[in-house]
């Protein structure tokens, strides 16, 4: 596969996941240019590897993760004022998604970037593991401990389900 044929099939699927990653549409289309930018001077050895599209995902949680690591970039999360719609408001479930996104946007890198690409991505617990670099089990409890503060900030009784 050539780079420019692995950029035409995943590229929008790349810039969904950095959306998602960082809450930010501009930012994620930055990140992910930087990404590829990136790997398209270390293309040859990338596509060598079993799962290049693992090693990309990689790539740009580890540069998401940087980008906040550096003392330029923080940036204060000012929330904004929602009031709670009613069940009968068309708006009720926007704005029920939208203060759930604020409350991911607000847990750490690595419990934030396990949802995404558990929940959004639809990667099982290996695939995610790799792209971390980290341990099956770290996955699951990054995903435990994220879900369980989620549900605490919303009011959800816990239950004692796995992969909820």
């Amino acid at each position: 596969m050539t780079f420019e044929e692995y950029v035409s099939s995943r590229g929008p699927a790349l810039v969904r996941l950095a959306r998602l990653l960082t809450g930010d549409p501009h930012r994620a289309e930055d990140l992910t240019q930087d990404v590829l930018a990136r790997a398209y001077v270390h293309w040859r050895r990338i596509v060598r590897t079993d799962r290049p599209d693992v090693y990309v995902r990689r790539m740009l949680v580890n540069a998401n993760r940087s980008w906040w690591r550096r003392r330029s970039n923080r940036e204060l999360v000012v929330d904004g004022f929602v009031e709670r719609a009613g069940r009968a408001d068309v708006g009720g479930e926007a704005a029920d998604r939208d203060e759930l996104w604020r409350l991911i946007r607000r847990l750490p890198d690595r419990q934030r970037a396990v949802l995404v690409l558990r929940y959004y991505e639809d990667l099982d617990d290996a695939t995610i593991a790799q792209i971390l670099d980290c341990s099956p089990g770290t996955v699951r409890t990054h995903a435990l401990r994220a879900l369980t503060h989620l549900r605490a900030r919303l009011g959800v009784p816990t239950t004692n389900g796995s992969r909820s």
